[in-house]
């Protein structure tokens, strides 16, 4: 895409996209390039079918996807709707033929955009990729089996998909809050094909994807939800005491007790012998 002399350096409010795909890293150097066919042909179908020349667009190979920048000519609700429309179908159709399909995450976002000789670069085009790259996208696609997610930013969202229009069906995007190197945002997350994501199908994070920090300081029972970083909210009554379904992981013996009135002396877990309590 060509650009005056005088645009250099300036930053213009653009339309970012990042594509991923999904466990790309599980590719073969002799599968990666067919990959790689794949994406661009199911990219430049759905440009095709939608109308949009992407000639007009600023396009980056990533290796194991795409970056675009569309210009503020182009409407993004032609983006958000048909587009995403094409680009599901033309998904599906490229996996008909596969033995094991190919997933994508795209992620969008309104922002001041920049252009040199090297690319494009600025704070939207940052966070679109980091949108992208979110876990909960990854997680999703697994839950739900399926092949495409979008996520789009808190102020895309409020501003265009909101307001819906032709195949943008607000309803059917869910927030989830994301921990972003840049701090901490809202995406908008939206299945394809598929009613609104349910995020509390998503497994927990384990270890290598959350960290260690998972809100035990021992070998007790943790309750999932109650302070580790893949669990869910979990519902309170009125008084603020936890009202819902507790389900615990334990490594050894476990009792749980809520809400009991005991009439008379009762014993609680394991009877040790005599010389056992000696020692």
């Amino acid at each position: 895409m060509e650009h005056d002399a005088s645009d250099a350096g300036e930053a213009r409010y653009e339309l970012v996209i990042s594509v991923d795909a999904r466990r790309s890293g599980q590719y073969g150097d002799a599968e990666k390039p067919r990959m790689r066919e794949r994406i661009y042909r199911i990219l430049d179908t759905a440009f095709a079918q939608a109308g949009v020349d992407r000639r007009a667009l600023y396009t980056g190979d990533r290796g194991d996807g795409v970056l675009m920048a569309v210009p503020g000519r182009i409407a993004v609700t032609r983006l958000l709707g048909l587009w995403m429309v094409e680009v599901h179908e033309s998904l599906r159709e490229e996996n008909s033929s596969l033995r094991v399909p190919l997933g994508l995450r795209i992620a969008m976002h309104v922002g001041p955009v920049r252009h040199d000789s090297n690319g494009i670069n600025g704070r939207a085009v940052d966070l679109a990729c980091r949108l992208a790259d979110a876990d909960v996208g990854r997680r999703l696609l697994d839950a739900e089996g399926a092949d495409l997610v979008l996520v789009v930013s808190g102020s895309l969202y409020h501003d265009v998909v909101s307001a819906g229009g032709k195949f943008i069906l607000p309803e059917r995007f869910a927030p989830a809050e994301l921990d972003l190197k840049e701090g901490e945002f809202t995406g908008w997350f939206h299945l394809p094909g598929r009613a609104r994501p349910d995020f509390s199908r998503l497994a927990p994070q384990g270890p290598a994807e959350g960290g260690e920090d998972s809100g035990s300081s021992g070998d007790g029972p943790l309750p999932e939800g109650s302070g580790g970083k893949g669990g869910g909210p979990r519902p309170v009554d009125a008084e603020g005491r936890d009202d819902g379904p507790a389900r615990y992981v334990a490594g050894g013996d476990l009792s749980v007790n809520r809400d009991n009135v005991y009439h008379q002396p009762v014993h609680i877990g394991r009877t040790v012998d005599s010389d056992r309590r000696k020692g």
